[in-house]
């Protein structure tokens, strides 16, 4: 490295490095100020500096917007680690990293994580509710999984700590633990032809409308539907919906039927006029994972959250059943 080099180098604030990955991310230099609580004309006067340090546009226009060029996108993954293990190293808050130093009663850190609803309707209310007990300083963003939400960039960018779903096959390069196993079960509503489960058959099954979430992925089948498609098999989806907590009242309210895991149901017998039956498809026992990436992997603070996780799922798993007709 010549001198020039190395003076831009030493030159180079941490609020530049995060200026860099909030541009990048927004796309939008007023997007950026706002989350920055920053203004626009500071933000583009450091655009412009980030510019003749990296040699590159790094945003160009496309349509009424920006596009990030292949230099910035090549940018963002090692600009968001470097600014996670800053927020570890320096943060006066978090007491974190130096051995078992991490204090969650004094914890300032803000955790970021990706999750489903599919799992139970209480588990992100318990969850929030244990992480605040613990450690009343910490911020909680919470962000639903989506088709549109690229979790493993996400990840891989250090713009979300932790991502909670189930998968039939998880990302290989990602770190995962294994959260609980749940029985694929039917719920219809108690007036549905099929409710007492009398000639409840694959072919009857298969017959009958279905409601099912929008998938993970765009343009490829959902768990449940993969799984059928292996078996030869293919059901009629009368609605997809991206709002899964609000399939329980499609249910209650129609002859749709929504197959999906046993706790998830349980949670509405008590609440709506729906029962769950056995599955006649014999499917495999849905398993969701929490996953991370190596950039948080030996991080004290995620270590714990990871922790907290996993307990919250035992807890929710110890203290429900649910019969099926």
């Amino acid at each position: 490295m010549d001198m020039t080099s190395r003076a831009n180098f030493d030159n180079i604030a941490l609020q530049l490095v995060r200026v860099l990955h909030t541009v990048i991310t927004e796309q939008s230099v007023s997007r950026a100020a706002l989350r920055l609580q920053s203004s626009q004309p500071a933000v583009s006067a450091q655009l412009r500096r980030l510019r003749t340090l990296t040699g590159d546009v790094l945003l160009v226009r496309s349509g009424s917007g920006m596009t990030p060029t292949r230099v910035a996108l090549d940018l963002l993954a090692p600009a968001g680690r470097l600014l996670q293990e800053a927020e570890v190293l320096f943060g006066a808050k978090s007491r974190s990293v130096r051995g078992s130093g991490f204090d969650p009663a004094t914890s300032g850190l803000r955790f970021r994580i990706a999750a489903s609803d599919y799992l139970d309707p209480l588990f992100l209310p318990e969850l929030t509710a244990r992480l605040l007990r613990a450690a009343p300083g910490v911020q909680l963003d919470l962000q639903p999984l989506s088709a549109e939400y690229d979790y493993r960039r996400s990840l891989a960018a250090g713009e979300v700590d932790l991502v909670i779903g189930n998968w039939l096959r998880p990302p290989e390069e990602l770190h995962l633990g294994r959260l609980l196993s749940d029985e694929v079960v039917c719920l219809v509503a108690k007036n549905h032809p099929m409710a007492r489960g009398r000639g409840w058959s694959v072919e009857r099954y298969l017959a009958c409308q279905h409601v099912a979430p929008m998938p993970l992925s765009a343009g490829q089948p959902g768990v449940i539907d993969e799984h059928l498609a292996s078996l030869g098999l293919a059901r009629t989806i009368a609605v997809r919906s991206a709002h899964f907590g609000q399939l329980p009242e499609m249910v209650a309210r129609s002859l749709l039927v929504l197959t999906t895991g046993r706790l998830f149901c349980s949670r509405y017998l008590t609440e709506l006029p729906v029962l769950v039956l056995r599955c006649p498809v014999a499917f495999p026992r849905m398993a969701y994972y929490q996953l991370w990436h190596e950039l948080g992997h030996a991080s004290a603070p995620m270590r714990w959250l990871r922790e907290q996780v996993r307990e919250v799922a035992r807890t929710l798993v110890s203290g429900t059943t649910a019969p099926s007709v």
